[in-house]
C-alpha cells in the first residue's frame, strides 16, 4: 500500500513537472516572438528611413541635373537665335542688293523700250520707202524682160523650160554616173561582207551526215528463225507487214531479214518490233500486234525526247508540244543521205551565227532555222511541198508571222520579204551543199563527174579536164598557144554557164581554167 502511494506520488510529480514545463515553454515562445517582432519592426523603420533619405538625395541630384540641362538648352537656343539673326541680316542685305539691281535693270529696259519704239517708227518709214523702190525696180525688170523676150523671140516660160531641161539632163547624167559607181562599190562591199559572214558561219559549225536508206537489216541468231518469222502459211509475216506497213523481205541473205519501206518511222517500228520478237521467241499474230503497239508508244516517247533535246541544244524555247513531236520525227527522216533533224539543228546554228553578224534577232533566226523543214515530218501524209506544209503547221501552232513566212519561203514557194527569209535560205543551202553533208547513189555521182568533164572537153583549146572534190571543183587545162589570158577568163565563164543550163547538182561548182607556158632545156 505504501509502494502504491509512492508510485502515485511520483506519477503526480512527473505530471506536474510536465505541465509546468509546457506552461514555461509557451511563455518563452511568446516572449521570443514579441522580441523578434520588435527587431523586425525596428529594422523595417531603419530601411524606410534609409530609402527616404536616398530618395531625397536622388531628388536633389535630379533637380540639379535638370537645372544644368535647362541651362545648356537655354545657351544653345540663344546661340541658335543669334546665328539665325545674323543669317536673316545677311539675307536682307542680299535681297536689298537684288532690289537695287532690279531697279537698275527696269530703268535700262524702259530706255531700251523707248529706243525700240523710236526705231520701229523709223523702220516703218524705211519700209514704205523700200516698197516704193521695189515697185519701181519690178517695173524696170518687167520692161527689160519684155525687151529681152522681144529680142530673143521666146517667152519667159519657154526660156525657163529650156533651162530646166538642160539642167535636168546634166543632173540625170551625173546622177547616173554616181549611181553606177555607188552600185559597183556596194556590190563589192556586199559580196565581200557576205563571203566573210558565210565563211565565218561555216568555220564555226560542222555537222555529221547519216546515209540515206530505204531498207533496214535485222540480224538473226540462226537460219531457223526465218521459218518462225514466216509462220504457218505465212501468217506471222503477213501480221507483221499489216501491223507496221513495211515490206519484209526474207531471201537468201544469210542470217538476216530486210525491211523495205519509204516511211522511216514505220521502218524503225518494224525493226524494233522484230528485234524484240526474236529475243522474246514468242512469234504469233497476237504477240506481234502487242509488240508493235508497245514499240510504237516507246518510239513516240523517244521522238518527243529527241525533239526536246534539240530545242534545248539550240536554245529555242516555248515551242508547242506537237511541234516538238514533229521535230523528233525528223530523227528518222533523211534527204540525199542527210539526217533531217541534224540538218535542222545545223541550219539553226548557222542562222544564229549569221544573224549575230548582221545584228538581227538571234533567237528568232534560230527558231526559223530549226523549224524550216518541219513539213518533211508529214510530207508523205499531206499533199504539197514541204515548205508550204511547214508554214501551215507553224501557223497552226502559233508561231510568229516572221518565222512562218521564213519557213514557207526557204525554197521560194512564196516570195522572200525579209532578211530572215534570205538567212534561212542561205543557211539551208550551206548545210545541204557543204562537202560531206549529203551522199548520192554511186551511179548518179559518177554520171555527174563524166558529164562535167564531157562539157569541159567540148570547148576548143581544152587539153584535159578533171572533176575533183566530189564534183564541186572542175579543173580545165588549156593549150597556152591556142588560149590567151582573156580567152581563159571567157572560157571559164562559158563552161560555168553551160553547166548551169545542162546539169542538176547540189550547191555550186567552181570552174578553174589553168593556162601555163613552160620553157624546158637540158644541161649536158
Amino acid at each position: 500500500m505504501n509502494i502504491f502511494n509512492e508510485t502515485m506520488q511520483v506519477v503526480a510529480l512527473v505530471l506536474v513537472t510536465i505541465f509546468a514545463g509546457i506552461i514555461i515553454g509557451i511563455y518563452l515562445r511568446k516572449r521570443f516572438t514579441e522580441i523578434h517582432q520588435k527587431n523586425i519592426e525596428s529594422q523595417g523603420k531603419q530601411l524606410i528611413e534609409k530609402a527616404i533619405r536616398e530618395a531625397e538625395q536622388i531628388k536633389k541630384e535630379s533637380q540639379l541635373q535638370s537645372k544644368d540641362e535647362a541651362y545648356q538648352l537655354k545657351q544653345e537656343a540663344e546661340k541658335d537665335i543669334r546665328e539665325r539673326k545674323s543669317e536673316v541680316i545677311i539675307e536682307e542685305k542680299r535681297i536689298s542688293q537684288k532690289l537695287d539691281q532690279l531697279e537698275t535693270k527696269i530703268d535700262l529696259l524702259d530706255k531700251r523700250e523707248t529706243d525700240l519704239l523710236r526705231r520701229e517708227q523709223s523702220f516703218v518709214q524705211h519700209e514704205k520707202q523700200l516698197e516704193e523702190q521695189t515697185k519701181k525696180v519690178d517695173a524696170l525688170i518687167e520692161e527689160q524682160r519684155f525687151k529681152l523676150e522681144k529680142i530673143a523671140g521666146i517667152s519667159r516660160e519657154e526660156a525657163k523650160k529650156m533651162l530646166m531641161e538642160s539642167i535636168e539632163g546634166e543632173a540625170r547624167l551625173e546622177a547616173g554616173k554616181k549611181l553606177v559607181l555607188i552600185e559597183n562599190e556596194m556590190k563589192m562591199q556586199a559580196d565581200r561582207k557576205g563571203k566573210n559572214i558565210l565563211a565565218l558561219a561555216i568555220s564555226r559549225y560542222a555537222g555529221d551526215y547519216v546515209a540515206e536508206r530505204t531498207v533496214s537489216v535485222v540480224p538473226l541468231p540462226s537460219e531457223e528463225m526465218k521459218g518462225r518469222i514466216i509462220g504457218r502459211e505465212g501468217r506471222n509475216i503477213r501480221a507483221l507487214e499489216a501491223a507496221t506497213g513495211i515490206d519484209i523481205i526474207i531471201d537468201d541473205t544469210p542470217e538476216a531479214v530486210i525491211l523495205s519501206g519509204f516511211n522511216p518511222v514505220r521502218r524503225e517500228v518494224a525493226r524494233l518490233a522484230l528485234t524484240q520478237l526474236i529475243v522474246d521467241g514468242r512469234i504469233h499474230p497476237a504477240r506481234i500486234e502487242e509488240i508493235v503497239e508497245k514499240v510504237s508508244k516507246e518510239l513516240e516517247v523517244t521522238m518527243r525526247e529527241a525533239g526536246e533535246q534539240v530545242t534545248f541544244d539550240v536554245g529555242v524555247h516555248g515551242l508547242h508540244v506537237e511541234l516538238i513531236k514533229l521535230l523528233g520525227r525528223l530523227k528518222y527522216r533523211t534527204s540525199y543521205g542527210q539526217n533531217m533533224l541534224q540538218h535542222s539543228v545545223e541550219v539553226a546554228f548557222l542562222c544564229g551565227i549569221m544573224a549575230d553578224e548582221l545584228g538581227l534577232d538571234n533567237k528568232q533566226a534560230r527558231r526559223a532555222g530549226l523549224l524550216h523543214d518541219i513539213g518533211k515530218a508529214v510530207d508523205h501524209e499531206v499533199e504539197g511541198s514541204h515548205a508550204t506544209i511547214g508554214g501551215d503547221i507553224a501557223k497552226k501552232y502559233g508561231e510568229p508571222q516572221e518565222v512562218i513566212h521564213a519557213i514557207a519561203a526557204h525554197h521560194e514557194d512564196v516570195t522572200p520579204e525579209s532578211v530572215l527569209d534570205v538567212l534561212v535560205q542561205a543557211a539551208d543551202a550551206l548545210s545541204g551543199a557543204r562537202p560531206g553533208a549529203r551522199k548520192e547513189m554511186l551511179e548518179t555521182y559518177v554520171k555527174r563527174l563524166e558529164d562535167l568533164e564531157k562539157i569541159a572537153n567540148s570547148f576548143d583549146g581544152v587539153e584535159k579536164s578533171y572533176a575533183i572534190q566530189a564534183g564541186r571543183d572542175l579543173r580545165i587545162v588549156v593549150d597556152s598557144g591556142d588560149v590567151n589570158d582573156s580567152a581563159a577568163t571567157v572560157l571559164s565563164r562559158d563552161v560555168a554557164k553551160r553547166i548551169e543550163s545542162e546539169l542538176t547538182y547540189p550547191g555550186q561548182i567552181r570552174v578553174t581554167v589553168i593556162r601555163e607556158t613552160r620553157a624546158v632545156e637540158y644541161a649536158k
